[in-house]
Formats: structure tokens, sequence, C-alpha cells
């Protein structure tokens, strides 16, 4: 079963989570993700507002799980730890 990926971030640092960025999207894609959203509007009904949400489709849990834990995504991750506040899940999608 396909699964997202969901990530809420406050950016602190936007030049450094900028190459974060920058290396993280190719990184996700050769592990099959697709961005549903990066950067949308959104409207914040409970919990912590975090102004950039981030939505990304893996073919499965162990996809999102290994581009998370893969050198490439590591490599992008470094960027992102000082530069950003981030809560990041994934979430199996149920059967249509």
């Amino acid at each position: 079963m396909t699964a997202l990926w969901i990530a809420h971030v406050n950016v602190t640092d936007p030049e450094a989570y900028g190459e974060y960025a920058r290396l993280a999207g190719p990184a996700i894609a050769a592990h099959g993700g697709v961005f549903l959203a990066r950067g949308s509007r959104y409207v914040q009904l409970e919990g912590k507002d975090r102004a950039r949400n981030v939505v990304a489709r893996f073919p499965s849990v162990e996809d999102a799980v290994a581009c998370y834990r893969s050198a490439e995504y590591q490599a992008a991750l470094d960027h992102a730890r000082e530069a950003a506040e981030r809560d990041l899940v994934i979430v199996e999608e149920n059967p249509a």
C-alpha cells in the first residue's frame, strides 16, 4: 500500500533550508516519492502551526523509510537540522 510522508516545518534559516530542499527532492524522487503538496495554502485547525507543510506519496511505508535512511537524504537533512523545526511522520494510506 502507498504511504504519505507528511512534514510540518518552521524554517529558521532559509538559505540552509533551501540547500536541504535542493538535495532532498532528488533523493525523494529516487525512492519513488512524488510531491502532492509543498508550501501550499493551508488552514491550521489544531496543534502547533508550522508555516511549511509538505506531503509526498511513496509506493510503500518501506520505500518512505528507506528514503529517509538513505545516504542521499541524510546528506540533505544535514542542511535542515539547524535550519528548521520539523515534525515528520509516515502514514500508510487506506485502500480506496
